[in-house]
């Protein structure tokens, strides 16, 4: 087990999708929201759900709401997070990335280390900041951020001490955004799943 908490966000409008992507079916589960959750409580000292509107959960599970509810930027995640739960650091991951596994995650965490303020994935995509470790440090940027309305992960990334962890294959960070995406993704498990 992962001696951190990990928090799926879950918030974000899904436009591109046409529908909530986080309640559509995934794997075997009622919701993608749900499959992530499951697969990953093994992993973690806890998990918790960040998103907007708690009572559109179908499921019960723990759940940090967002500050703000009529911005859509994961900015507002972050801060509600770091205001809610009373942890150094946090594992984040999307809720729509389902292909992120342990190794990936085991080998973020082997890479972060005391003075850091994060640690992303990196592939040939580029980086993945809803795959990551953030520390405490970076809550007053985030606040700042959020008062400006300034929601540009990339820069502060950047700016701040991130350690970014290069992985050669890019297939465990595809993100579902779009209806062929996702359709894509369930072939893709189920594939996977006949060579298990």
């Amino acid at each position: 087990m992962f001696p951190l908490p990990c928090v799926i966000f879950a918030g974000g409008k899904s436009s591109r999708m046409g529908s909530d992507k986080a309640l559509l079916p995934f794997a075997g589960s009622a919701s993608m929201v749900r499959y992530q959750y499951e697969r990953l409580l093994p992993l973690f000292e806890s998990v918790h759900i960040s998103l907007k509107h708690p009572g559109r959960l179908p499921f019960t599970a723990p759940v940090i709401p967002d500050i703000d509810t009529e911005t859509a930027a994961p900015t507002v995640g972050f801060v509600s997070v770091f205001r809610a739960l009373n942890t150094e650091r946090i594992f984040i991951l999307s809720v729509d990335t389902p292909f992120v596994d342990r190794t990936v995650i085991q080998q973020l965490l082997q890479a972060d280390e005391a003075g850091l303020d994060a640690v992303i994935a990196q592939s040939t995509d580029g980086i993945h900041p809803l795959c990551g470790i953030y520390h405490r440090s970076l809550l007053p940027h985030f606040e700042t951020m959020l008062r400006e309305q300034n929601h540009r992960l990339g820069g502060l990334l950047r700016h701040c001490r991130s350690r970014f962890v290069r992985f050669d294959n890019a297939a465990p960070f595809d993100n579902l955004n779009y209806p062929h995406e996702y359709q894509t993704a369930r072939s893709r498990l189920a594939r996977m799943k006949e060579h298990v």
